[in-house]
């Protein structure tokens, strides 16, 4: 797990990519925090690799005032569809599973809240994954969206008052 700034325990925001790059579209939160980091995103906003680190991404989550995760999102809609879903929407998009991380990270959203550490702003975004089987490569679909769901992070990013460069 790394981060591109000191670390997220100052309270600020935490944006952190999960997902599994050898499995298809499941690589997508990744593959987002590269382009966020190729962009340039502000110093003041955490850029997280949390790859499948499940309760280890517990104190990153608990240290910071806002959290940003980027995922791939299974709703049941058309590949590619952009998903933006806040906190209260975290529980209902979780029983749905992408992959085996997703049961992690459930359990360490559920902790956080029973421990009263979930900062009320946390908002996942992602794409309705194509494919997800063994490969590196994103499925068309979600490669052809991946810069509209950097375009929705910075949106968010903005919306908290948080500068980044497009």
């Amino acid at each position: 797990m790394s981060t591109s700034r000191n670390s997220p325990a100052d309270g600020g925001t935490v944006v952190i990519g999960l997902g599994n790059p050898l499995m298809g579209d499941d690589g997508l939160g990744l593959a987002a925090l590269a382009t966020l980091r190729a962009r340039g995103v502000d110093d003041d906003v955490g850029l997280v690799d949390g790859g499948t680190w499940g309760l280890a991404l517990l104190p990153e989550i608990e240290s910071a005032a806002r959290v940003l995760l980027l995922d791939a999102i299974d709703t049941g809609s058309p590949a590619g569809t952009l998903h933006v879903l806040h906190r209260t929407d975290l529980p209902r998009y979780l029983k749905t599973r992408v992959s085996p991380h997703e049961v992690d990270l459930h359990d360490v959203l559920a902790l956080a809240e029973l421990r009263g550490t979930l900062p009320a702003e946390t908002v996942a975004i992602g794409l309705q994954p194509g494919r997800v089987a063994v490969g590196c490569e994103l499925s068309e679909p979600v490669q052809e969206r991946l810069d509209d769901l950097v375009d929705a992070v910075l949106q968010q990013l903005a919306a908290w008052s948080l500068p980044a460069h497009a």
